[in-house]
């Protein structure tokens, strides 16, 4: 049926999402939407793989937006769920007088969670739930300091932006941040044995600096461009974590519930976290995240005493608690991670297929549907996600330098629909040669 497809009807960005833009270049903080003649179109609807924007034009979606859509735009159950709760009850006190969809989550999320005893603390964005892991770590070890890997994105407030590897996002505010996080290179199997000089590094850092309490890793960079480590990386961190008694700490916001081809990409080398943080695709849609440790390092924090010592007003939202659990059980029925296993032979076929002789792609990669490809400059990268919005694709550009593509489709995109999209981005990857 054509209506699975894209569909433009109109300029891109037609007359209503340029008026919008108008709108936000009036109205909206500088630094947050990038404005153009040719860029954003607004969103209007969505349905599984499709988005359909205010001007009618519609399309096939690579991003999944951000990588929340794991179960496609709009899930009829995960709606259902939120306007269900939203007639009973659309906001609860989350840590007075709690709602029992909040503890039903709860008891979801320990028994999904590669974590030990899981002892869950629910947050709004993926920011949220690692500041959280890292007051616990503080808390139980009493080391103020982190180890982490340059390339790393774990999210923007203050927090979360002192543990990211990405220079660009740190140097604005880098006179605010504490500089106690030790960088080691994120292992690239292009490179020869970066996983032993990886692994070398960090347990090097561990034994000079005892004030490293604890360790945050992404099992697959995400924001960096999909850069997946060589097997055994995150086994050997695990090793080494547990022998020199450093929390670890597995930031799979990106990753979890399905996209890689496992529930969790750390149960790939049977890893299991000391503190897990998880998000996007947790609430299909809503904000909702989560940081879910391990009994015993959960136990650092008091018991409440009537005065929460980390929280907020939105703490366990009923909202977004029943659109987690509806999600949680369409990626169960839907079998999304082996959805996501069962494509990745096909994935991996079409996107070598866009390596070509003379070609300005300098690498693909990926797994599950989560893939990436990197372009020799950034502004190639650039120029290839506005001419796939002008055919009817939305793609997402990513890298440290922003020189990639993220691709990383909603699992539950047709197989027509999926090939459609391939097709597109194929003509676009050619069209510099061409001209």
């Amino acid at each position: 049926m054509t209506d699975e497809f894209e569909s433009i009807v109109s300029a891109v960005p037609g007359p209503r999402s340029l008026a919008l833009a108008a709108t936000l270049r009036a109205t909206e903080s500088r630094g947050v939407t990038y404005l153009a003649d040719d860029f954003p179109v607004f969103w209007e609807s969505g349905s599984g793989a499709l988005v359909t924007d205010v001007d009618g034009n519609r399309y096939l979606d690579f991003t999944s937006a951000f990588g929340v859509a794991l179960t496609g735009h709009a899930n009829p159950a995960v709606a259902r769920a939120i306007a269900e709760q939203a007639e009973r009850l659309p906001h609860g006190m989350g840590d007075v007088h709690p709602t029992a969809a909040k503890a039903r989550l709860l008891e979801k999320l320990a028994a999904l969670a590669p974590v030990d005893d899981a002892k869950t603390f629910l947050c709004c964005n993926g920011s949220d739930s690692v500041e959280f892991a890292l007051k616990t770590a503080f808390l139980l070890t009493g080391e103020p300091n982190v180890l982490s890997f340059a390339g790393s994105y774990h999210g923007l407030s203050y927090g979360a932006l002192e543990v990211s590897g990405m220079p660009k996002f740190r140097n604005p505010w880098r006179k605010q941040l504490r500089e106690g996080t030790t960088y080691v290179r994120f292992p690239d199997p292009r490179e020869p044995r970066s996983k032993e000089r990886a692994l070398e590094a960090v347990a090097k850092a561990l034994r000079k600096d005892r004030t490293l309490g604890a360790v945050i890793v992404e099992p697959i960079q995400g924001r960096a461009g999909v850069i997946i480590p060589p097997d055994g990386f995150l086994a050997g961190l695990r090793e080494i974590c547990t022998r020199r008694d450093t929390l670890l700490i597995v930031d799979e916001i990106y990753t979890g519930f399905g996209r890689t081809g496992r529930l969790f990409e750390c149960e790939r080398e049977n890893v299991r976290a000391d503190i897990l943080c998880v998000g996007k695709a947790l609430a299909g849609g809503f904000p909702l995240s989560a940081a879910i440790a391990a009994g015993h390092i959960a136990s650092a924090w008091a018991a409440s005493t009537g005065e929460a010592l980390h929280t907020s007003t939105f703490l366990g939202n009923p909202l977004g608690c029943a659109a987690a659990l509806a999600n949680l059980a369409e990626i169960e029925r839907l079998e999304i991670a082996r959805v996501a296993r069962d494509r990745e032979a096909h994935m991996r076929e079409r996107m070598h297929a866009l390596e070509r002789p003379g070609s300005q792609i300098v690498d693909v990669r990926g797994r599950g549907m989560l893939w990436a490809i990197e372009f020799k400059e950034p502004a190639l990268a650039n120029s290839t996600v506005l001419r796939a919005l002008r055919h009817g694709l939305l793609l997402l550009q990513s890298g440290t330098r922003g020189e990639s593509i993220t691709i990383a489709p909603p699992p539950v995109i047709g197989a027509a629909q999926l090939d459609r999209a391939f097709d597109i981005l194929a003509d676009i990857v050619r069209e510099p040669l061409a001209a």
